[in-house]
């Protein structure tokens, strides 16, 4: 035995040790937040037993306990709900499989602070699993008979491995047998190119609430099917108490024999390094995270495989990518959702016993590239945004994009799809789920959360102690609820600080309620007026009415009409809106840079605001302070008030006079709503520092401006020709690089 890492916890908030119960159940059953080759885990099964001793290792322990958990359900397959950060978490979905959608939406045993009060959950055995679950090729195992296996396998690996898992001294006298919490779970590792022959790994986790200790035991099965205990690999996190300080301990069974394969289980410098300073950090940190553990809704392993093949098959896009985003940032956040989407899709066929890939209409698909992943996969669907975009051309004529507006009303339903997926759909979030609803029956809908809206104009905050994100993503839950449908939450693996999904799959009425169902959802819309944050002057229009059930073309009984909304934007007829004073987004993005501002008026300004600030007359000095010469040189501080036309007409078109200074970089810098004429002496300095990508980039750039220092400062520019990046005089101009081609071929 070794002890591979010691830290030492400060605790002012006396959150120990219910702390460090919670810091490790993130290691127990969200370990990919430490260890990035992980996607994540899978918990089987929970529940206490006695602890084991080498003279009753053949009976099978905690017998009695048994009888009362063996009519619990089968494992699910599904990771617990958690927070996405340090904190207590529930523990897994162990309902049985064909339950009722409302009885899966329970979550079992939420577990507390407090570890002695975790839940126990147990698998009952020969239960099959839950449809959709994915992970076929890694059966469940009977936790009973897995524990009786690990028994005599830690018993005959001899006293050293009970004294182990017990933390006690080879030797001691045994106390009175102790009750252990017991978890199996599966260790899903990231599968790529780079590691293809990873595959899962099943743990034993023993807890030991009374010592303090949580061993990890790792388990492989014989060509017989016999069970042991790989003590090579058997380690323990333990926290412990010297006077008035908390220890926290990392120690491996066996070091000699510790093998590390770089991804389930790393080096034993990694566990006393970097996971045991995670674990302290979290032990002591006393907020709890609103949110649920990412991928809480669907098969981990499907998603990895998917994600990864995904991602090797659209990869390219980011070396062809025509818009000015980031390319990085926006294909593989939309690998990402379309992995999940898949998945998900792929569950619900399993479900309900389904052959046909689902359809799909993506409200605001901005550039698209959902759609296309979506479309190639196999789902029929479309998508639909107020502007065109550049990468649209080169998707091809199998991915349907439409250039149009959408205005919630009574000719924006889609009584033929079977999703609505609104990511970052900003104005249209809340209406997704109304449009949803009233589109049919079996119409369910996909939303990813940003920017915060209101059924018209902005959302008004309410509640001051949750988070403005937390408070969005309750008021869109609650527009579900009220328009009928059971609403889940997910948190999604993509590169954004906005990631969390709402999902509503199934309806909470039966098709005969349909009408007072919508007679409720119109009431919900109209009572919402009150909490606009700018609410429209005119009167509210009365929705409506709605259509029979049972009109011909629609099964809910709404009108079967194709999406229309007038050019540009323009508002439907009155009698047709849902909600008077919703707005669009216009057509043409009004552009707010100054870009479209006169030439000659941005000349004058960058003049006039510069000669205020000489005026100042505040002098620095360049040169060598050595040998006496120096040379004065003006450099103003701050800028006084321009007429109030050309300070009106700023903030017209580009925000005001602050957003004019900082595009004009050249010449100001603003910092903390104060400018001054820039010192280029000081940016040569900064750009040393600065990495390859970057000098490579202003290399190329290099006197392909007039210097304005040159051509307007009283003193001429600070830096001498050979050093200046812009051009002194007409003579040194170079022509600016023409930007390269894309490639138009996907």
């Amino acid at each position: 035995m070794a002890e591979v890492g010691r830290a030492a916890v400060r605790d002012p908030g006396a959150l120990l040790p219910g702390g460090f119960w919670a810091a490790v159940a993130v290691w127990l059953e969200r370990p990919q937040v430490a260890n990035k080759r992980l996607c994540g885990v899978r918990l089987e099964a929970r529940r206490s037993v006695a602890e084991p001793r080498a003279e009753g290792c053949g009976q099978r322990p905690n017998a009695g306990r048994e009888q009362e958990e063996r009519a619990a359900a089968a494992p699910g397959p599904r990771p617990p709900d958690g927070a996405l950060g340090p904190g207590p978490s529930s523990g897994p979905d162990l309902g049985a499989a064909g339950r009722s959608p409302e009885e899966a939406r329970r979550r079992r045993g939420e577990e507390r602070g407090d570890a002695a009060a975790a839940p126990r959950l147990a698998g009952a055995p020969g239960q099959p699993r839950e449809p959709g679950a994915g992970d076929a090729d890694f059966p469940a195992w009977d936790l009973e008979s897995a524990w009786d296996a690990c028994s005599r396998s830690l018993a005959g690996g001899g006293p050293e491995v009970l004294a182990f898992l017990a933390g006690s001294p080879v030797g001691s006298q045994p106390g009175a047998p102790r009750e252990l919490d017991l978890v199996l779970r599966t260790v899903l590792p990231k599968t790529g190119p780079r590691c293809p022959l990873a595959v899962p790994r099943r743990e034993m986790v023993v807890r030991d609430v009374l010592n303090g200790t949580v061993t990890f035991l790792p388990l492989e099965e014989d060509d017989r099917g016999n069970l042991k205990v790989e003590t090579s690999n058997v380690y323990q996190i333990r926290l412990s108490q010297s006077r008035e300080e908390w220890f926290i301990s990392i120690l491996i069974f066996c070091p000699e024999r510790w093998h590390s394969d770089g991804i389930v289980y790393p080096r034993p410098s990694w566990l006393g390094e970097e996971l045991l300073a995670r674990l302290a950090r979290w032990s002591v940190d006393s907020k709890k995270s609103g949110f649920k553990s990412t991928l809480s809704l669907i098969s981990i392993i499907k998603y990895s495989k998917t994600y990864q093949m995904l991602k090797e098959k659209y990869k390219d896009m980011v070396k062809v990518w025509p818009e000015v985003t980031d390319p990085e940032k926006f294909v593989y956040e939309d690998v990402a959702l379309a992995a999940y989407l898949l998945v998900l899709w792929e569950e619900e066929r399993e479900e309900r016993g389904l052959t046909a890939k689902q359809s799909f209409v993506d409200l605001g698909c901005g550039n698209g590239l959902l759609v296309h992943i979506l479309s190639t996969e196999g789902h029929p669907g479309r998508g639909i945004d107020v502007r065109r975009r550049k990468i649209w051309d080169m998707y091809g004529p199998q991915t349907c994009l439409e250039e149009d507006a959408i205005t919630p009303n009574d000719k924006t339903l889609f009584p033929d799809v079977d999703w609505l997926i609104g990511n970052h759909s900003d104005e249209l979030t809340p209406w997704i789920p109304v449009i949803a609803a009233r589109s049919s029956y079996g119409c369910r809908f996909f939303v990813l959360p940003c920017c915060f809206f209101d059924f018209i104009g902005k959302y008004s905050r309410r509640q001051s102690r949750k988070t403005q994100y937390r408070e969005y993503l309750d008021f869109i839950t609650e527009v579900g609820l009220a328009c009928g449908f059971h609403v889940e939450e997910d948190c999604l693996r993509i590169p954004s600080t906005k990631r969390v999904c709402l999902i509503g799959k199934s309806r909470t009425y039966s098709p005969a309620r349909e009408v007072s169902m919508d007679k409720q959802r119109t009431q919900y819309i109209n009572s919402r007026r009150g909490h606009l944050a700018s609410p429209p002057s005119e009167t509210p229009a009365s929705l409506p009415p709605r259509a029979a059930v049972g009109h011909e073309g629609h099964p809910n009984g709404h009108r079967a009409l194709d999406v229309g909304a007038a050019e540009g934007g323009a508002e439907a007829p009155a009698d047709e809106l849902w909600l008077s004073g919703f707005q669009p987004r216009e057509k043409v993005e009004r552009l707010r840079n100054c870009a479209t501002l006169p030439r000659d008026f941005i000349d004058q300004v960058v003049l006039q605001v510069a000669h205020m600030l000489l005026d100042r007359e505040e002098q620095i000095s360049i040169g060598d302070a050595s040998s006496g010469s120096s040379k004065a040189w003006n450099r103003g501080e701050v800028a006084s008030e321009l007429g109030p036309e050309t300070l009106q007409r700023l903030k017209r078109e580009c925000g005001g006079l602050q957003t004019l200074l900082r595009n004009n970089h050249q010449v100001f810098e603003v910092l903390n709503g104060r400018v001054h004429i820039r010192d280029w002496r000081e940016e040569q300095l900064q750009r040393q520092q600065h990495p390859e990508a970057k000098r490579r980039l202003f290399s190329e750039a290099f006197k392909t401006r007039i210097c304005w220092f040159f051509s307007h400062h009283p003193d001429g520019c600070v830096l001498p020709s050979d050093s200046c990046p812009f051009a002194h005089g007409p003579a040194e101009l170079r022509p600016p690089r023409a930007p390269k081609k894309k490639k138009q071929i996907l």
